[in-house]
């Protein structure tokens, strides 16, 4: 046997082998997460103080809301309410009252110095007659008074379906009548009636 001749178990090439590059995929997960904590932890912090300023905000306009209510005395201001509705049932009221004013100063500007009246009655709209309906009684000069009479009264806008019945003549040449007639409701309205002689009183 060859003295010479030797064993050796040492390996020519390195025991350990390279490794891949498989640190880089979880690198980089932990820069996402850190990413996303960070993130998380800013927003909780903003959404934090956020909240704070609202509720300081709140607290101060809810005191400046009670100081402005001492100002003005809450007594004084219920007194003020039951006054406004005490007045906007007053205008409530006001609005459907008759006027029979304009009747009045409309007879009175269309009719004929012939002719006079000695009977007035009114009677309010009902579902049947939305108008107003008027009757009255009278003597005119004449039948030719009452034609007149008629035709000046079927002119004018305020005065509807006029219409004389109930012609008599007399001895003296007089005719006594009966007349009909109908008027809208917008017309004898006192609310409207009042706004329209304001704007009168205040130029005389």
């Amino acid at each position: 046997m060859d003295k010479d001749f030797q064993t050796s178990f040492i390996p020519k090439k390195p025991m350990t082998e390279k490794r891949s590059g498989g640190d880089t995929p979880v690198h980089f997960l932990t820069v996402i997460s850190l990413f996303v904590f960070f993130t998380v932890l800013i927003a909780t912090g903003a959404l934090f103080f956020y909240k704070a300023a609202v509720a300081k905000s709140i607290a101060s306009m809810q005191n400046d809301l009670e100081l402005t209510k001492n100002r003005f005395q809450p007594e004084k201001i219920a007194e003020l309410q039951t006054l406004d509705k005490r007045l906007k049932a007053a205008g409530e009221i006001l609005g459907q009252h008759i006027s029979v004013t304009p009747i009045f100063e409309a007879l009175e500007a269309l009719t004929m110095k012939s002719v006079r009246y000695t009977k007035f009655t009114y009677a309010l709209a009902s579902q049947d007659n939305p108008n107003i309906s008027v009757k009255m009684s009278g003597t005119a000069v004449g039948y030719r008074s009452i034609a007149l009479q008629s035709d000046l009264f079927a002119k004018n806008k305020s005065i509807i379906d006029p219409v004389f019945s109930k012609l008599t003549l007399d001895d003296s040449g007089n005719v006594s009548f009966d007349l009909d007639f109908s008027v809208d409701p917008a017309f004898v309205n006192y609310k409207a009636d009042s706004a329209a002689a304001a704007p009168d009183a205040a130029t005389n």
